[in-house]
């Protein structure tokens, strides 16, 4: 297992990353289902404590994977059976997600975290036994400080509830630092383009979650209530958002703004913002349809506020972290912002907001799309 160059031509993903990627969002669809269920019902404390819980195990552990497998990806048959490890850690992760919305029972979601988390103190220690001189102690200082963390994962489940409120973000910012210090003084030879395509490919599955989980609750809120006219608006809303949404990510190349850890760095750790509002933004859709056809237990604003703060967020995140960087004028400069700014005005618009975002997300990419043809 020897590091890539960060210069080989035609870098692309694997079959194996892609399936990699299927089965994590496995997990982010159960929290994503948990949260619309929690939200519907007026539980906003549980419901965005939980899916900030899970989700960030699912995404901490699939950025890990993908920035190790773009230094070190060898796809021999030690790498592809522990990385089929780390696939079966992710499902019992899911499988223990409703556990935690509902009775705040972290066990089998930690058991399949810890999983996921010691596979890849295996790659690291095999990284290694291949490297030497500043590199060897890159992989093991990754491989000692993932480990530390999940033994401190290990005796939070036998801490009392009271006590691990304090130590779970303890044990988050452990995990964050691991790769900071592991990194100080040398970079892995991660690969700018791969990267790039790797984080835009699960936006795009996230989407997709996102999408079917709209189609889903639309579908069983017609055969349940036979609603279809009040549902119309917020199908289309939503339809547009997520549209524009895909649209937004994708106007401009990424991977020539990630020359250095400093920038990645910060980069890559912005993505939480942007899969986790991406995810989000398909369980408002799920609170909005319950609420067109009052089966939710909140106010048609606030059901409109599980979409728009959540699309506001992605599109304020997505311009934060690289849509800026190809900007030039005032006008393009401002468009996101601005447009994240009306998008939260639209909750005040109750019922019709989801339309209405979805209106002024498509006009933001329609005024984008006008203002690059004039630079050119």
């Amino acid at each position: 297992m020897v590091p890539r160059s960060r210069d080989e031509p035609h870098r692309v993903a694997t079959p194996l990353e892609l399936f990699f990627d299927l089965c994590f969002v496995v997990a982010v669809g159960q929290a994503g289902r948990e949260l619309a269920h929690d939200l519907a019902e007026g539980h906003w404390g549980d419901g965005l404590s939980g899916y900030f819980f899970a989700f960030f195990a699912i995404w901490w552990a699939w950025m890990n994977f993908t920035w190790f497998a773009s230094a070190y990806d060898c796809d021999d048959v030690p790498y592809r059976v522990t990385t089929l490890v780390q696939i079966a850690g992710v499902l019992i992760l899911a499988a223990g997600v409703p556990r935690l919305f509902a009775d705040q029972d972290i066990v089998l979601s930690v058991v399949g975290y810890v999983v996921m988390r010691l596979a890849m103190v295996t790659q690291w220690l095999r990284a290694a036994a291949s490297e030497e001189g500043p590199a060897r102690g890159v992989a093991l200082r990754y491989a000692a400080g993932i480990t530390l963390c999940q033994i401190g994962w290990a005796v939070v489940l036998v801490l009392p509830d009271d006590v691990r409120a304090v130590v779970i973000p303890i044990g988050i910012l452990a995990e964050l630092s691991v790769p900071v210090v592991a990194e100080l003084r040398m970079q892995t030879t991660w690969h700018p383009h791969h990267i790039a395509e790797r984080y835009g490919l699960f936006t795009l599955i996230v989407l997709g979650e996102t999408v079917a989980a709209a189609t889903v609750a639309v579908q069983s809120a017609v055969d349940e209530h036979e609603g279809l006219g009040r549902l119309l608006p917020v199908a289309g809303g939503g339809l547009l958002i997520c549209f524009s949404a895909w649209w937004i990510y994708f106007a401009r190349p990424v991977h020539d703004h990630l020359r250095s850890n400093r920038q990645a760095f910060l980069w890559g750790y912005g993505h939480y913002l942007v899969f986790g509002a991406a995810a989000a933004i398909g369980s408002g859709l799920e609170v909005a349809v319950e609420s067109a056809v009052h089966k939710a237990h909140v106010s048609e604003t606030a059901a409109t506020a599980t979409v728009t703060v959540p699309t506001a967020l992605y599109l304020l995140t997505v311009w934060a972290l690289h849509s800026r960087h190809s900007k030039t004028g005032a006008a393009q400069m401002l468009l996101l912002p601005a447009a994240s700014v009306a998008v939260l005005a639209c909750t005040a618009a109750g019922g019709s907001g989801v339309l209405v975002a979805g209106l002024v997300t498509a006009l933001t990419v329609a005024t984008g799309v006008v203002l690059h043809a004039r630079e050119r």
